[in-house]
């Protein structure tokens, strides 16, 4: 799709290129994005992007960054209570919506999680800032959850919020990787790891 260069203002080019690399990025995986290829598809010059990403890891920092905004957006939905649903049912819900999230973002969620990004030395402080608050957001869930009695009290907010995030990240990589293909699978799987990371809470309480 072409788009006239007279459509742009300074401020929505930045999101234009960010939500069209997104778009080639779930098509065609990261080797199939480039600078010169945003530019063509968003109808700008070849050197436009380089005035809001100085390479393509800033651009993959900026795409990966979105997808931890919307993360933010479903956690803090969930947290707030939105729905008003009971803590139990708001957490259940929250472990499907996050499996969602990562099936239909599968390619941003590779970059929000793995190496491409991470292992570089070129890491923006703005993903950094982003993805330090969605943690501190499930941090502060975890409390909250942990204090109502609906999972696990045995263990700091901090560990059991790691090893609660690993299980759910766990259960996505699988299906992503294809190890797992039945939606099914997937499906009974969340369920089970929602009654076990419930179940200590409800059966047994701290010494």
């Amino acid at each position: 799709m072409t788009t006239s260069k007279e459509t742009y203002h300074h401020g929505d080019l930045r999101q234009s290129l960010i939500l069209t690399a997104t778009d080639i990025l779930k098509e065609h995986g990261v080797d199939g994005i480039s600078m010169r290829k945003l530019a063509d598809q968003v109808g700008v010059s070849r050197t436009a992007p380089y005035h809001h990403f100085k390479d393509k890891t800033a651009l993959l920092c900026s795409i990966a960054e979105q997808g931890f905004i919307l993360q933010n957006e479903i956690i803090e939905a969930f947290y707030q209570n939105e729905r008003n649903l009971s803590l139990q049912s708001s957490f259940e819900q929250y472990v499907f919506a996050y499996i969602q999230f990562a099936e239909d973002n599968s390619e941003t969620y590779d970059l929000m999680y793995g190496r491409d990004i991470w292992k570089s030395d070129s890491v923006s402080e703005s993903l950094k800032e982003t993805s330090k608050k969605s943690f501190k957001l499930w941090i502060q869930w975890i409390e909250i959850l942990q204090k109502e009695n609906v999972i696990s009290q045995i263990g700091s907010p901090l560990i059991v919020g790691q090893t609660t995030w690993a299980t759910l990240h766990g259960i996505c990589r699988l299906f992503m990787d294809g190890i797992y293909l039945d939606r099914q699978d997937i499906k009974e799987m969340a369920q089970q790891a929602i009654t076990l990371l419930t179940l200590t809470s409800n059966n047994t309480q701290p010494s």
